[in-house]
């Protein structure tokens, strides 16, 4: 299979747009009559958003957030007429920014409605935003106490042109934790001070609470990319990526010898490892590093399952393929993320998410996009 990757390149990453126009479209049907919207924010996951964004336009969203204003502009040369919300909010001075990419900031403090209103004074008219009220994240979102003072302010209300209300639950991974059923308390309760606009509660985990959690639109990220982070059950959505890397060399060490940098892994017997050009620098966390003479993680070489051993470094990992039958050829790839390697159980491994996974992986490794074509 190296004839896929160009001859300078050491890892071939494959995007299949057709799972995301899928995944999206199957989300939509769950949570109808809500919209669901789509977050495109780090790239889109790190998957590259000049692809996903128009692919998802082409399934039928109308409704992407992005973190900042330059993600805003980019997504708006993308799909010219979709809504796009900024949900980092607006930044001191940038609200020209903004107004200019018709990006809606998701205004989440009095300061915030303060400076976006004095940029509705300049241009002389109301300008459209979301508002975002702390339902108990505590992270941003205006407290309640700020949603009161805004309440009693109807001149500042109006100088918005009220797009969405919105909060984010802490715990929605987690059906029975009791948070979730008091934060949409929260929201219910803290909303209903301000004029009535759209409302959106859930994000990809959220979705999946139930039509009490939908409210007029959701917000799935995660969820788009393949993320299985719900722990109440399936999220009715497939894998979008699939991580291979080369072989650069197969050797056989003698039992006792180490593997890696400071000796932390010793051959049990006589071993072959292949030696994989993927590192820390290309997103596959040190972390993975197997201590002493266990494995951390595994990997699939000649469609078979081998495990890590020593130190992930920056550019190679080092995996046994003793057990491995037929054989392995400098220039094949190895399966990092793929069928049987998802990207939770890569997280878990290396004691972090998969959102964290799919945001780290590196420029070096080539993108390949399958799929996506016209829909509507």
């Amino acid at each position: 299979m190296a004839h896929e990757l160009p001859p300078d390149a050491t890892g071939l990453i494959t995007i299949d747009l057709d799972a995301v126009q899928a995944n999206w479209r199957a989300l939509a049907a769950l949570v109808a009559p809500a919209e669901c919207a789509a977050v495109v924010k780090a790239d889109a996951y790190g998957l590259g958003a000049a692809k996903i964004v128009p692919g998802l336009a082409r399934a039928g969203c109308r409704t992407f957030f992005v973190a900042t204003p330059e993600e805003g502009h980019a997504a708006r040369l993308l799909v010219p007429e979709a809504r796009l919300f900024a949900l980092d909010g607006l930044f001191p001075g940038a609200a020209p920014l903004l107004l200019g990419a018709d990006v809606a900031p998701v205004l989440s403090s009095l300061a915030e409605v303060e400076d976006w209103a004095r940029e509705a004074a300049r241009v002389g008219r109301p300008l459209p935003a979301a508002l975002q009220i702390d339902s108990g994240l505590n992270r941003l979102g205006l407290p309640e106490s700020e949603v009161q003072a805004l309440a009693a302010q109807p001149a500042l209300l109006g100088a918005l042109d009220l797009r969405l209300v919105m909060s984010h639950l802490a715990s929605a991974d987690d059906p029975a934790d009791p948070n979730n059923e008091a934060q949409r308390a929260a929201f219910e309760r803290r909303r209903a001070l301000l004029p009535p606009a759209p409302a959106s509660l859930a994000a990809s985990d959220g979705l999946m609470l139930g039509p009490d959690y939908h409210f007029d639109l959701v917000r799935p990220g995660y969820a788009l990319y393949g993320g299985q982070a719900f722990r109440g059950g399936a999220t009715p959505v497939s894998p979008v990526v699939t991580v291979r890397a080369r072989v650069l060399q197969v050797r056989t060490l003698e039992t006792g010898s180490s593997v890696g940098y400071s000796a932390t892994w010793r051959a049990r017997r006589p071993t072959r490892i292949a030696v994989i050009a993927a590192g820390y620098a290309d997103g596959i966390a040190r972390a993975l590093s197997a201590p002493s003479d266990t494995a951390a993680a595994m990997v699939v070489v000649a469609g078979q399952r081998a495990p890590i051993v020593g130190r992930v470094s920056m550019d190679l990992i080092t995996v046994d393929v003793t057990d491995v039958a037929g054989e392995i050829r400098r220039g094949d790839l190895a399966t990092l993320i793929g069928p049987g390697l998802t990207i939770e159980a890569m997280g878990t491994a290396a004691g972090t998410i998969g959102y964290e996974v799919l945001t780290r992986l590196g420029p070096r490794f080539v993108r390949q996009y399958t799929g996506g074509g016209r829909l509507a």
